[in-house]
């Protein structure tokens, strides 16, 4: 059985492209392109499942059109949109600190290189905007900023961190308020 944590998570299943089971998919990292991978792991109803690519092709960075073996009708390849798709960390390139790509990085720890504190794990990747910034579980931003990462330890799937100075004591101040207007909510909702 293929367990989230052998895996990250590259794109997702669109619509169908045609009448003979071809789909496009969003593609985050084009890991699969790069090592020449036989198959793509779809996460279905909450199992993960691994599809062998008959063939593919990008229609721009973030697209391509793909065909999984065995699937040859529309009506098949419409049961799998919506579908997020992952690879094997064990046949992703990045067998070194130098490849790692920030999709890769998602379910890795991060540690504050001056605290010496861990702060979270990394959850999401927002893209969005100009900067990118990396969300932990936990709901701290921080920039994705190679000048800032001191170590990857790829092993124990830690990334240490140096913030920029004052990041902390922002976070910090932000949650204490959070829980303080929560505090406040509830005393003005009293139960009956």
């Amino acid at each position: 059985m293929i367990k989230l944590d052998d895996v990250y998570k590259i794109g997702r299943i669109g619509k169908p492209h045609g009448i003979k089971g071809e789909l496009t998919m969003m593609v985050e990292d084009d890991v699969f392109d790069r090592v020449e991978g036989e198959y793509l792991i779809l996460l279905i109803d909450g199992i993960l499942v691994p599809f062998f690519i008959e063939d593919y092709r990008f229609r721009s960075e973030q697209s391509a059109l793909v065909k999984f073996c065995d699937i040859d009708t529309q009506e098949r390849a419409s049961e799998l949109t919506g579908c997020d798709v992952f690879f094997p960390r064990s046949l992703s390139d990045s067998d070194d600190t130098d490849t790692l790509t920030w999709q890769e990085a998602i379910g890795y720890q991060v540690a504050d290189d001056n605290s010496g504190k861990t702060l979270g794990t990394i959850s999401y990747i927002d893209t969005s905007t100009a900067n990118t910034l990396i969300e932990l579980d936990n709901g701290m931003l921080i920039p994705a900023a190679y000048e800032i990462i001191k170590d990857i330890n790829t092993e124990q799937r830690l990334i240490t961190m140096s913030l920029p100075e004052g990041l902390m004591e922002i976070w910090q101040q932000e949650n204490t308020n959070d829980d303080q207007r929560d505090d406040m909510d509830d005393n003005d909702n009293p139960k009956e």
